[in-house]
């Protein structure tokens, strides 16, 4: 059977994913396992034994461009995340098992519907996304942390990126998509003090966030030498590369935490009362700290409106400093706290 799993949205999305391979894989002997994602993220899914081939795609592309992704020997779908035009292409190209969740009016265009609530956030993503096997009639097993593969000489790049630098390696990374985010400021604050406490700090983000971060938070600082400037400079392997050689990553609930876990690398990870990033679904499935304003969780971001609009606010670069302490001085499974 030739399998393809879609989910060609963002990078911990797809992370998160790699358990639905991982499981048909043991289940299915002889399974041709495939990925239907975006450009931007497919480079994540390179060298990994449980990934036959990659299918890229936009969502924006034309309808007829889609449906021909889904031709080619395709003989089940699994939509881990239901996007109508995917499933509307899916259909047109007349893949025999179309598996998707079952409550959107647009679920008809599937022949395979398992009916799940992930609105009540009672598992982990990882959780909900194995339990769409279902749809081939398999019992899903006990979700098991996604892992990343590296080449040696990827390794070896990543490991250069740290020479200069003294250890402990602390990732830092002040980017991400959440409406509420931790201010550039305050990561900026945390790089000096963890440089002025001897820990060697790279700084990593897309192009379009190092011009946020350095326009708020570099214009007057002078930059110790122990913190290294990655930010627009890597691509999304060599970011995986340097996280390899770091101790912790710091972040919000963004890609790169999830990267981190998925290579055995602690996380300290901040994440938003928002009730749609709560860590029992969103937490990355590895060693580290979550820490979360503890303020009532709120169904969306409603700005200055909101009494505790400066929840991020609570979590202070003495506490983030605390947490990455914690986390070297650790190997305890990842634990959430509220402050």
């Amino acid at each position: 059977m030739n399998v393809l799993i879609v989910r060609p949205d963002g990078i911990g999305d797809v992370l998160l994913s790699l358990p639905v391979a991982t499981q048909l894989r043991q289940l299915v002997p002889g399974v041709r396992v495939e990925f239907l994602t975006s450009p931007a993220v497919a480079p994540l899914l390179e060298q990994h034994p449980d990934v036959d081939a990659v299918r890229m795609i936009r969502l924006t592309d034309p309808i007829t461009e889609l449906r021909r992704t889904f031709s080619a020997g395709i003989e089940a779908v699994v939509f881990l995340k239901p996007f109508r035009r995917l499933m509307w292409a899916a259909w047109l190209a007349r893949v025999p098992i179309r598996i998707a969740t079952g409550y959107r009016w647009y679920s008809v265009l599937s022949n395979r519907r398992i009916y799940q609530h992930r609105s009540e956030f009672s598992k982990h993503e990882s959780e909900y996304n194995v339990e769409m096997l279902r749809g081939l009639g398999l019992i899903p097993r006990q979700v098991q942390p996604p892992t990343l593969f590296m080449t040696e000489p990827e390794r070896t790049i990543g490991a250069s990126g740290w020479a200069s630098l003294p250890s402990p390696r602390i990732v830092v990374h002040p980017g991400g998509f959440s409406a509420r985010r931790w201010r550039p400021e305050y990561y900026r604050d945390l790089a000096v003090e963890l440089a002025q406490a001897g820990y060697g700090v790279i700084l990593t983000g897309s192009e379009s966030e190092k011009k946020q971060f350095e326009s708020n938070a570099l214009t007057t600082t002078q930059t110790p030498t122990q913190i290294k400037n990655c930010m627009g400079q890597l691509s999304l392997r060599q970011l995986m590369a340097v996280i390899a050689h770091a101790h912790v990553v710091v972040s919000g609930a963004t890609g790169p935490a999830h990267m981190a876990a998925a290579l055995g690398i602690p996380t300290v990870s901040l994440f938003d009362p928002r009730r749609n990033n709560l860590p029992v679904r969103w937490k990355p499935l590895g060693r580290g700290v979550v820490l979360r304003p503890d303020v009532p969780t709120c169904n969306k971001c409603i700005g200055e409106a909101c009494s505790y609009w400066d929840c991020l606010d609570h979590l202070t670069v003495d506490k983030v400093m605390a947490a990455i302490r914690q986390v070297i001085g650790t190997t305890s499974a990842l634990v959430v706290h509220h402050v």
